[in-house]
C-alpha cells in the first residue's frame, strides 16, 4: 500500500503511479468494510465514472471486487456526472462510489465516496474508511453487478425543480461549452428534450480535456468567451470534469463569479419560488452574500471551506441555497451536493422570471450591496506544517493590517480578519492536502487588493 491519502473530497492520485489496480483494491475493500460495518452486506452500492483516462476500467474493477465481497452493485452504463450519481444514492437509499478527480489535471483520477444522504462524506466517515486501509475484508456471499441508466430519474426530478416553459420563452442565445466533461449528454439533453435551442462546442469526451484543464474558469473557457462576444445577446455555460461545478459567461463575454451566481439565485428562489430559510456559505465566500441576505431578510450560516461542510450544514438547516466560492451550489429540495447542471439551469430560469439580462442582474446586485466586490487568492508554499502554524498564529494576534484596523476575527477555518472599512477581509488557512497557506482577499477596490497582497 503506497500513498493513499484521503483529502477533502476523497482520494486522488496520478494514474499509473499511485492510482493503480493494487491501490484501487485496497481502497475498495476499505469502503466495503465501512459499508458492511455500518449498513450490512445488503446495502445497495452504485458506481459511476467521469470521462478521465482509465476511469471506466478502474470503476469496473471496483464493481467486480464489491460483487466478489457479496454486495449487489448497480454500475453506470455510461459516463455520468457526480450530482446525478449522488441523486440516485438518495432515491435508492444506496452508497455511491464515483471515479473522478473533479477539476484536477487530466493525469489524475480519484475515488469519491458518497453516503446515502447524497452529499460529500464527512470527516468521521472518511476517517473510518482510512482506518480500514489494508484491513482484509473476507468474502461473505456472492453479489452481483448490473449496468444501469441513472439519468431518467434525475431528469424527472430536475423537471420538477426548473420551469422550462419560462426558459423556453427566454429571448437569449444560449451557448454550452461541453468542455469535454461528464455533463455532455445530460445538460444538453435536458435542453433538447424541452425544445430549448442552443449552440455548443467541445461536445466530445477527451481524456486530455482538449489540452486544457477540466475547470470552468476563464482561462479554460476562452473559446466560449470569444463565441459569446461574437454572438448577439448570448450567455455561455460550462461545467467541470464531473459536472458538480459551474462556469457562467455574461452577455459581455465576462466571467460571472460564483459569489454573484449564488446571490442572484438566492434572490430568485426567495422571490419567485417562495422559498424561506437561510443561506449556507463558506468562510471564504464573499461579503456580497451577507449584504444581499441582510437586504432580503435571510439568515447566513457560515462554514469552514469545502462543500462537505456546506453539505453537512444543508442537511441540518435545510436552507434556500448553499454554495461555495469555488463554483459549487445546491438548493432546497435537491441534494446536499454540488450540482453544476442545476446551477446553469437556475441562472437561465432567473433571467426568464426577471426578464433581464445577466449583466442587469449583476448590476442589481452591486446596487443592493452598495459596491462591487473584488476577490483574489495567493497560495504560499512552505516547507512544513510547523511553519504554516507559525504564520497563522501571527495573524491570530494581528490587530492591524495594511494600515487598517482589525474589527473582528474568525477562527472556524484558519484565521479571518475583518477590516474597519466594512468591505475588506483576509482569510489565511492551511490547505487540506499539501504544505500550502491559502490566503484569500476581498475588498471593494482592486487597489486595496494589491495593497493587501504586497
Amino acid at each position: 500500500m503506497t500513498n493513499i491519502n484521503f483529502g477533502t473530497d476523497g482520494w486522488r492520485a496520478v494514474v499509473g503511479v499511485d492510482f493503480n489496480s493494487e491501490n484501487v483494491l485496497i481502497v475498495t475493500k476499505a469502503i466495503a468494510k465501512y459499508i458492511f460495518d455500518n449498513f450490512g452486506i445488503y446495502k445497495r452500492v452504485i458506481i459511476g465514472y467521469d470521462p478521465r483516462n482509465m476511469a471506466d476500467k478502474f470503476s469496473r474493477e471496483c464493481a467486480e471486487i464489491l460483487a466478489d465481497l457479496g454486495f449487489n452493485v448497480l454500475y453506470s452504463d455510461k459516463v455520468i456526472p457526480t450530482p446525478i450519481l449522488a441523486y440516485n444514492a438518495k432515491i435508492k437509499d444506496a452508497c455511491a462510489i464515483m471515479f473522478t478527480a473533479s477539476h484536477n489535471p487530466p493525469e489524475y483520477l480519484g475515488i469519491k465516496f458518497i453516503p446515502d444522504y447524497a452529499g460529500p462524506a464527512t470527516s468521521d466517515i472518511t476517517d473510518e474508511i482510512v482506518a480500514n486501509l489494508g484491513v482484509d475484508f473476507p468474502s461473505k456471499i456472492k453479489g452481483s453487478v448490473k449496468e444501469f441508466d441513472f439519468a431518467p430519474a434525475y431528469f424527472e426530478h430536475i423537471k420538477s425543480l426548473i420551469n422550462f416553459d419560462k426558459i423556453r420563452d427566454l429571448n437569449k442565445n444560449i451557448i454550452f461549452d461541453g468542455l469535454y466533461s461528464a455533463t455532455i449528454g445530460y445538460f444538453d439533453k435536458l435542453l433538447c428534450d424541452e425544445g430549448i435551442k442552443f449552440n455548443s462546442i467541445h461536445m466530445m469526451h477527451d481524456v486530455n480535456f482538449g489540452g486544457g484543464m477540466p475547470e470552468p474558469k476563464p482561462q479554460y473557457m476562452y473559446e466560449l468567451i470569444e463565441m459569446v462576444k461574437k454572438t448577439p445577446n448570448a450567455v455561455g455555460f460550462a461545467n467541470d470534469g464531473d459536472g458538480d461545478r459551474f462556469g457562467v459567461i455574461n452577455e459581455k463575454g465576462e466571467y460571472v463569479t460564483p459569489n454573484e451566481i449564488i446571490a442572484i439565485l438566492m434572490m430568485h428562489l426567495k422571490k419567485h419560488k417562495n422559498m424561506e430559510g437561510c443561506i449556507v456559505k463558506t468562510v471564504g465566500a464573499s461579503l456580497l452574500l451577507d449584504k444581499i441576505a441582510e437586504k432580503c431578510g435571510v439568515e447566513v450560516i457560515e462554514t469552514a471551506v469545502g462543500f462537505k461542510h456546506v453539505g453537512e450544514a444543508m442537511r441540518k438547516f435545510n436552507p434556500i441555497i448553499g454554495g461555495e466560492e469555488s463554483g459549487g451550489l445546491s438548493i432546497r429540495g435537491h441534494i446536499p451536493e454540488k450540482d453544476g447542471i442545476l446551477a446553469n439551469l437556475l441562472i437561465l430560469e432567473a433571467m426568464a422570471y426577471e426578464n433581464k439580462t445577466l449583466c442587469q442582474l449583476q448590476e442589481d446586485l452591486s446596487q443592493m450591496a452598495g459596491c462591487k466586490f473584488y476577490n483574489d487568492r495567493v497560495d504560499l508554499k512552505l516547507e512544513t506544517r510547523e511553519e504554516i502554524e507559525k504564520v497563522i498564529d501571527r495573524f491570530k494576534s494581528t490587530d492591524e493590517f495594511a494600515g487598517m484596523k482589525v474589527l473582528r476575527k474568525d477562527f472556524k477555518d484558519g484565521v479571518k480578519l475583518y477590516l474597519d472599512d466594512n468591505t475588506s477581509w483576509i482569510l489565511v488557512r492551511p490547505s487540506g492536502t499539501e504544505p500550502l497557506l491559502r490566503i484569500y482577499f476581498e475588498s471593494d477596490s482592486l487597489e486595496k487588493i494589491e495593497k493587501f497582497k504586497k
